[in-house]
């Protein structure tokens, strides 16, 4: 085996992505420090990968970090295993250097090293702790990664790209499950699947603008037709002389109208349902009606939202997450097309307000790992029903209200193609794309130069310093 020598391929400064996400005291060979620098000398090449070289230190420190972990006691073929899996990784790296059809920007690389190093931090002790470990600020421990970290987003990426390109047939899935031994299938925990529409408390506590937006929603359950006019006005006028005649103010003359009120009277077809509009003498927002004309009078039902500035800003939230719970169990209007228009969560609101696991994004919920807000609320459901609005803490851990519709609930099981065939379905293909890619990462030995200086005889002369 050769030693380390000046004249030898670059070595990464970043061990491998997986050394940089690992436990950050492991550092010494991702930075060695100057108390190391006799111990580097003698340190030898294991691979050369391209241009780069895989020292047996690094290979060490990942072997010690699983048996650390309790993941494999050590051996020789794990080690060697280990040496495979970061060759893998160097070649899956030349491989994205090469291709100029992967793009990365400066800003992209920023915002991911920005996050690298936060989680770096939170897991030495915090910034000042990683500086002292490194011996460097955290700009110039930015700076000593962002080439090599630049790389493994462009691997990463690679990866991504080619594992898009491969799919599983049902007929796949199945021969892949029926070849899985019985006693080798997973006991599944309670799941459930929800979906919900998100308010947050408005903290500047605009009072008008809730006002409004309930004023649009009224009026949609209206014109979509899943609602009448009449009803819509007993339920939500604040008009206590006409709410409980369904919003009936009869024949009267423009003339005796405020402005606004007679301007909208005047431009809207008989029959039609007129746009929101603001009155200020009435601090609301109206919906008109036009029923008729008659010489100079006009037949009009009237709706009116008034401005709650009284009203606490979780009272409003919850005020107007139950118009739309009235809207949507009363009048039928979709839940989906309610928590298209109207919920404030973004990663729920183009799925109609489906919630997914923020790590996995698969529907199905373990019961057990939900919040106990969520919990509560959904104990007493039914299948299809719609919760109260509540107070949640999301899977984001943001706070806020919601409304939640239970849309599944699965008992604890031992997986089966009925009951799980997504969830199988996505470990076979995952299982089928592990498989091809490392078929795919093989293949580019014929590309890239890759010479193996250790074998695994030799380390039985390395037990001894173990």
């Amino acid at each position: 085996m050769s030693l380390l020598s000046v004249s030898t391929p670059r070595r990464t400064t970043l061990c491998s992505l997986v050394l940089l996400v690992g436990v950050l005291l492991s550092i010494p060979c991702v930075t060695p420090s100057p108390a190391h620098a006799q111990d580097q000398t003698l340190d030898r090449i294991a691979a050369v990968v391209g241009d780069n070289i895989i020292l047996t230190s690094e290979v060490d420190q990942l072997v010690r970090r699983q048996t650390q972990r309790g993941r494999a006691s050590y051996s020789d073929d794990l080690w060697m295993k280990t040496l495979q899996n970061l060759i893998d990784q160097r070649l899956l790296s030349e491989k994205a250097r090469r291709d100029t059809t992967l793009t990365l920007s400066e800003q992209q690389v920023s915002q991911q090293l920005d996050k690298r190093v936060q989680k770096m931090a939170g897991r030495a002790g915090g910034k000042e702790r990683l500086e002292q470990i490194y011996g460097k600020s955290i700009l110039e421990i930015k700076q000593q990664f962002r080439s090599d970290f630049r790389s493994q987003l462009l691997a990463q990426r690679l990866q991504q790209r080619r594992m898009r390109k491969a799919d599983i047939t049902p007929s796949e899935v199945r021969t892949w499950f029926e070849k899985m031994p019985t006693d080798s299938l997973p006991q599944l925990p309670k799941t459930v699947r929800l979906s919900h529409i998100v308010e947050y408390p408005d903290p500047s506590g605009d009072a008008k603008e809730q006002a409004r937006t309930l004023a649009e929603s009224v009026r949609d359950s209206i014109v979509s037709g899943n609602a009448s006019f009449a009803a819509m006005a007993r339920q939500y006028s604040d008009d206590t002389g006409t709410a409980s005649a369904g919003g009936d103010l009869g024949s009267v003359n423009p003339d005796q109208l405020v402005p606004e009120f007679a301007a909208v009277a005047s431009r809207t077809p008989v029959g039609e349902i007129s746009q929101i509009f603001y009155n200020e003498s009435q601090d609301g927002f109206h919906i008109v009606r036009v029923n008729g004309t008659s010489g100079s009078t006009v037949d009009l039902s009237h709706i009116l939202i008034k401005v709650q500035s009284g009203q606490s800003t979780a009272e409003r939230a919850k005020s107007f997450l139950n118009t739309i719970r009235d809207s949507i169990v009363t009048h039928g209007t979709s839940f989906a097309v309610m928590a298209r228009r109207h919920s404030e969560e973004d990663r729920s609101v183009k799925n109609g307000g489906r919630v997914t696991d923020p790590q996995s994004g698969t529907r199905d919920l373990k019961l057990d790992a939900l919040n106990p807000s969520w919990r509560n609320t959904i104990r007493t459901l039914d299948v299809g029903d719609i919760s109260q609005p509540t107070k949640v803490k999301l899977l984001n851990s943001d706070e806020a209200y919601h409304i939640v519709r239970l849309d599944d609930r699965t008992s604890a099981h031992r997986a089966n193609l009925k009951q799980d065939y997504d969830r199988i379905r996505q470990l076979a293909l995952q299982e089928k794309r592990n498989r091809e890619m490392q078929e795919w990462v093989r293949g580019l030995r014929d590309e890239v130069y890759v010479d193996v200086r250790v074998t695994k005889d030799d380390l039985s002369g390395r037990r001894s310093t173990r």
